[in-house]
């Protein structure tokens, strides 16, 4: 079972490989998003810089200047349609070009939706943090904060906090999750210290009340 939670995860591992303290990978533009999670893909920015999702029901206030990396991620990290299906890159932005050099972190903003199928015994956001802080420890990564409930609006959702040394930098990442629609939706942001972590996580809203099934 540990084998196919490590698959399913495997865009995070892209995610944790771009955090650099230089920038290095491209983004992407989000998919359009569809009525049917299954056909769920990513939407550009609108003109005010908010990237929307009706599908999964959150917009996301994008930086400004902040650049786009979302179909590039995507190719790379989808080889094959049927894992493309399974995992969804919704969106990937970060503070500089990923490509460029850089002396600091490079900030990020990553939403991905997973098929809860493709987590056997999966029955709650929490235990998604099972596999995902082995991999983030497998990338020397900490954890600060255990997961916990944490509330944007009228959403529940789990959160859990890390941060790994990068020299004299320190990088800090917040995933935040919740099951939507038969899907682990997931938003993580990566910044140099930790209040701008949580500044990131503000630019994150949700158009509509929680439901039960939100949180089962």
């Amino acid at each position: 079972m540990r084998c196919r939670w490590y698959v399913a995860s495997r865009v995070f591992a892209v995610v944790l490989l771009s955090h650099a303290v230089l920038a290095q990978q491209p983004l992407k533009q989000p998919i359009a998003p569809s009525p049917s999670p299954a056909n769920a893909k990513a939407a550009a920015p609108d003109a005010e810089d908010v990237y929307r999702n009706t599908t999964f029901g959150f917009n996301y206030k994008i930086p400004f200047g902040w650049v786009n990396r979302t179909k590039e991620m995507s190719q790379d990290s989808s080889p094959d349609s049927n894992d493309s299906k399974k995992s969804i890159l919704l969106l990937a932005m970060f503070e500089h070009p990923p490509e460029a050099s850089g002396d600091s972190v490079n900030s990020a903003i990553v939403v991905a939706a997973e098929e809860v199928a493709s987590y056997p015994g999966l029955r709650s956001a929490e235990q998604y943090f099972g596999p995902l802080t082995e991999l983030t420890k497998s990338k020397g990564l900490t954890v600060v904060n255990e997961p916990y409930e944490f509330r944007l609006g009228e959403m529940q959702l789990v959160r859990g906090d890390f941060s790994k040394p990068l020299g004299n930098l320190t990088m800090y990442q917040s995933t935040l999750v919740v099951i939507e629609k038969g899907y682990v939706v997931s938003f993580t942001f990566i910044g140099g210290s930790e209040d701008e972590a949580d500044q990131l996580v503000e630019g994150l809203t949700f158009s509509r009340k929680e439901t039960p099934a939100s949180r089962k």
